[in-house]
């Protein structure tokens, strides 16, 4: 009978090869401390396989960086495609000299007397420290009535969807309004084929204002700066859905105004199934004042901003946009087995996974309790979820900020101090 093998020891297990694991890599690297990033699949796995094909980044290149590396191409206010992104993550790792092991995939992890048990597809680990950079997009989020929609209706995320040639033929119903919900309507929608989109909540932005992207005002403005313990209402600051933006060479706005121009169909939230019918929820004109006035107050807030730097003769007159059009009338029902809906596409959001997680650090949501990715566990930290100290924490420009901070506490705890 051969003797187990003892487990291998490390410092610090990072969990999750895209940019903020790396990022946690390169400083942990910075502060000489040992440890290894797993993942279950290749470095920027998710970049690679859960996108689909004409995905962008909503930031412009110049707001592009990681700690040590930056954008420098020829086309500084275009937006890095889906490749583009592979990589400049590639590149980082390489960069960053990460200590990558792919193709392992984290099964458990518990706490021990001295840390935590890491098993792994390829062998365990013991470490003092871990952090979980795997992201909050791990599942799609669908509702429970999506059983009860016809057999005869394709049904798919947008971890399936790849490009309008998948579909069937036929109309689609996409259902959620965030910046993947608008961006996958109106792109079906050129492919010809008739498109109904359910609107819930949405974040609407527009693509420039006064002259400059609108991310650069919320970057130069200092709205994005504000960290996690000065937000007024921080969960629902993260509940909040992506904002309406999509990156094109022309940096177009695309918005509910936009998608009706298209001749895209705006129902209201889809509440659930009947019989085979769909049946949406009213108040959209109520839906649509609310995401107006919410947009108006932050341009306000930039204007603001403007005069007080001195800035208003640097910048184009303010123009804003018209408010969101509401349809002259609207479907509250949609029966599904008439044929005239053959898909369903659900941008509806995502929830992390942490079902390999056996440490009782989870609310009743399953979402981690962590202060500013410090998690209620002595010596867990997470990075790259939403408004974790920031509210830019899951861009690629705002992982650094949070990486220094939440390494500097991890180095506290390996030392003994905190």
């Amino acid at each position: 009978m051969s003797r187990q093998e003892a487990p291998e020891r490390v410092s610090t297990v990072v969990i999750g090869a895209g940019h903020a694991g790396l990022a946690a890599s390169q400083v942990l690297s910075e502060r000489s401390i040992d440890h290894v990033v797993l993942e279950r699949g290749d470095v920027a796995n998710s970049w690679r396989h859960e996108r689909w094909d004409s995905l962008r980044l909503l930031t412009p290149n110049w707001q592009t960086r990681l700690p040590g590396l930056r954008y420098e191409g020829p086309d500084p206010d275009g937006y890095l495609s889906m490749a583009e992104v592979v990589e400049l993550i590639e590149r980082f790792a390489k960069l960053a000299d990460a200590p990558v092991r792919t193709a392992t995939n984290v099964t458990s992890v518990r706490r021990t007397d001295d840390g935590y048990a890491v098993t792994t597809s390829r062998g365990d680990l013991r470490c003092r420290a871990l952090v979980i950079a795997t992201g909050a997009c791990n599942v799609p989020a669908v509702p429970g009535f999506s059983d009860a929609v016809p057999a005869s209706v394709e049904q798919l995320t947008t971890f399936d969807y790849r490009s309008p040639e998948q579909l069937p033929d036929g109309g689609v119903l996409v259902v959620g309004a965030s910046a993947t919900g608008v961006q996958l309507a109106a792109e079906i929608r050129r492919s010809g084929r008739p498109v109904t989109l359910s609107v819930g909540e949405h974040v609407r932005l527009p693509r420039t204002y006064r002259g400059r992207d609108v991310l650069w005002w919320m970057d130069a403005s200092g709205v994005w700066s504000e960290r996690y313990d000065e937000v007024d209402d921080l969960e629902r600051a993260r509940r909040l859905p992506s904002p309406q933006l999509v990156g094109t060479p022309e940096r177009a706005t695309l918005d509910l105004n936009a998608l009706q121009d298209l001749g895209v169909e705006l129902v209201g939230r889809w509440a659930t199934v009947r019989d085979g019918t769909a049946l949406f929820s009213g108040g959209l004109r109520n839906v649509f004042s609310l995401a107006d006035l919410k947009m108006q107050r932050l341009l306000g807030t930039f204007d603001d901003w403007a005069r007080e730097q001195l800035l208003d003769a640097e910048l184009d007159p303010p123009e804003r946009p018209e408010p969101t059009r509401v349809p002259s009338s609207t479907r509250w029902q949609l029966d599904l087995n008439s044929g005239e809906i053959s898909s369903v596409l659900w941008a509806t959001g995502y929830r992390p996974d942490y079902s390999w997680l056996e440490v009782p650090v989870l609310d009743a949501k399953g979402h981690l309790i962590h202060d500013g990715g410090v998690v209620d566990s002595p010596g867990v930290y997470v990075l790259g979820l939403p408004v974790l100290r920031r509210r830019k924490s899951t861009f690629i420009h705002g992982i650094e900020d949070d990486a220094r901070e939440v390494i500097d506490h991890l180095a506290g705890h390996l030392a003994g101090g905190r």
